[in-house]
């Protein structure tokens, strides 16, 4: 398919006036430049009660935002964590706060939206701790050990979706999973790829090389190889035991292909994974519904793969 007419539109706005060569662009600005962006390309949201709180961390206290149609929530009710893109270095409670927001709204689950420590202050492993830590304290909060009442959905986008991701692999290896379900939306998964889709859209598209490599050695310490399964989850060798999996890509992200090639090693591994694939669509357009509509829509069927996903399992425990 060819590209979505309102994305080509904002694609050909993005790239008009002159821009600062990612190479040379502070952290500083990469996180204002994004933030302008998301306001700018926000969907206005019907009004939903949110609160802000902070959950307890090895690394000291973590602040969330909780998006919920109730006051508090409830020890068994479903409970989404969603972790926000950036890669690594930028995004926030309130860059992301309408995707948090927009997830709440059509699954009718609370969202605890996290605030993860970001690179250069806090490089590797440090955010990929904070995610960790969330999700056991969610899983304490109730009583919960691997065998839950609440069942626990992590939801993350870009390099929150890599960060979902090895964080999965991680508690896997720890012992029985607290996750029911992880869901990976245009995820980074490998940082060593050289697939079809990142050559072929590795400019022009919005999302480019020189940003994931800008990002990344902000994150990484020398002593660190990109190829860590912790740092590239799509490098891990045996994806046996991970949570169910619902993964969405999008047709013109470079990302696309190694969001594929991951559920296909699900598949293979026998987990359970639903995949799709946006036609039209580029990199984080889920967050840009001001510019492409069709970013609601988006949201709209990863929420009912969401809601199918946990319903079907707890049809299947009962």
């Amino acid at each position: 398919m060819t590209l979505d007419a309102r994305v080509k539109k904002f694609l050909n706005r993005l790239n008009a006036g002159p821009k600062l060569p990612i190479a040379e662009m502070t952290v500083a600005a990469r996180r204002n430049a994004l933030a302008e962006l998301l306001v700018m390309g926000a969907t206005p949201a019907d009004h939903l009660a949110s609160w802000d709180d902070v959950i307890p961390s090895e690394s000291g206290s973590l602040a969330v935002r909780i998006y919920s149609s109730n006051d508090a929530i409830s020890e068994n009710e479903p409970t989404i964590l969603y972790v926000h893109g950036g890669g690594l270095v930028a995004g926030d409670l309130d860059t992301h706060g309408g995707i948090a927001k927009a997830l709440a709204m059509n699954t009718g689950y609370p969202v605890v939206s996290l605030s993860y420590r970001l690179a250069p202050e806090h490089p590797f492993p440090a955010a990929l701790q904070d995610v960790s830590s969330a999700v056991q304290y969610l899983a304490r909060r109730s009583g919960q050990s691997a065998a839950s009442q609440r069942t626990i959905v992590v939801v993350g986008d870009s390099a929150g979706a890599t960060l979902v991701a090895a964080t999965s692999h991680m508690l896997r290896n720890e012992g029985p999973h607290p996750v029911a379900l992880q869901v990976l939306l245009c995820p980074i998964l490998d940082y060593t790829s050289s697939t079809g889709s990142r050559q072929e859209l590795e400019r022009g598209y919005f999302l480019e090389k020189e940003t994931l490599d800008h990002d990344l050695k902000y994150y990484l310490t020398s002593e660190i190889d990109r190829a860590d399964p912790r740092v590239s989850p799509g490098l891990e060798s045996s994806l046996c035991g991970v949570p169910a999996t619902i993964i969405h890509t999008a047709e013109y992200d470079p990302l696309r292909d190694e969001g594929y090639h991951y559920y296909t090693r699900l598949k293979a591994a026998e987990v359970e994974v639903t995949y799709r694939c946006h036609p039209g669509m580029i990199h984080l357009f889920y967050a840009l519904g001001g510019f492409i509509p069709y970013a609601s829509d988006a949201i709209a069927m990863l929420s009912s793969d969401i809601v199918n996903a946990v319903m079907a399992k707890n049809a299947a425990q009962q």
